[in-house]
């Protein structure tokens, strides 16, 4: 009996102790198994189970909020020139799966456009996205405004977060739409933690904060002198330490992005992940099922 005891005690201790699942998010709607930023890149990422879905927003030539992510359409489309020299009406019939997975290029001259914002979002009403803004040249707060219509009036405020490597987008956003703390500010507290092992959380902080970044990171590492200054490069990394750092205050989520083998992802279960960016949405959840 007593050892019955001590057995359920430790399974107890060892179940409260295991981190729960980190959330699948496709990347780019699931950019490694079908032509990224389209309806069918999400289509089949809600089929493979992810639990979100990140796309990537600019701003056409009309003003209106379209799912693409390269600063030429060239990139992935069978159309040149930026997506702000378009319509969204234009872009609708773009060939967006054009350079898909050559040399075969299975998703050619299907039909397939690139999508507004508020078509996906209407598309799926009970799907939580993460909203990337990467407009090279719209004005901030121009674009700031039509994300904050299309949010409202498809009830979308309580289903997205958006996130942006250029903070003037992020700042420029009303405050009742969700985001990500700054790449930034992000960067620096971990940096402090991995190189001098210094937490710079304010404890006081309880609201909801998000963040996000790679699991490693190369940056410059820019040192100071009386002659002068030495830059050297450094990785930054996620660990326990760094985790305990952002979760010291309450409310703290954490991404990691780029997760794409079965051993970062373990890694990131391992450290207690909120979420995980994926490309194959398809291979995490065959690696689920075994």
């Amino acid at each position: 009996m007593h050892k019955q005891i001590i057995g359920a005690a430790l399974l107890l201790c060892t179940a409260t102790l295991a981190h729960a699942d980190p959330s699948i998010i496709a990347h780019r709607g699931g950019t490694g198994d079908a032509p990224e930023n389209t309806i069918v890149a999400i289509s089949q990422s809600l089929k493979n189970n992810a639990d979100a879905i990140w796309i990537t927003v600019q701003m056409s030539k009309d003003g209106v909020l379209v799912l693409y992510r390269p600063s030429d359409l060239n990139s992935l489309t069978n159309l040149q020139g930026s997506v702000s020299s378009f319509t969204a009406a234009q872009l609708s019939k773009a060939d967006a799966g054009y350079l898909f997975d050559k040399p075969t290029y299975p998703f050619r001259h299907k039909g397939i456009g690139i999508p507004t914002l508020e078509q996906v979002l209407k598309k799926w009403p009970q799907t939580f996205f993460y909203i990337d803004i990467k407009s090279p040249d719209a004005d901030p707060d121009r674009l700031a405004q039509a994300l904050a219509t299309i949010l409202q009036n498809t009830n979308s405020l309580s289903r997205t977060r958006v996130y942006s490597t250029d903070e003037k987008y992020i700042d420029a956003l009303p405050n009742d739409i969700a985001r990500f703390v700054s790449r930034d500010k992000t960067r620096t507290i971990l940096a402090n933690v991995t190189m001098s092992h210094h937490c710079e959380i304010d404890k006081n902080v309880t609201q909801e904060r998000w963040y996000g970044l790679e699991l490693k990171r190369d940056v410059e590492v820019v040192e100071k002198y009386t002659l002068g200054e030495g830059r050297s490069k450094s990785q930054l990394e996620w660990d326990e330490e760094a985790m305990k750092c952002f979760r010291s205050a309450g409310g703290a989520h954490i991404i990691f992005f780029g997760i794409n083998t079965l051993d970062d992802y373990r890694k990131a279960v391992q450290l207690g992940a909120d979420g995980v960016l994926v490309n194959s949405p398809a291979y995490f959840n065959k690696i689920k099922k075994n």
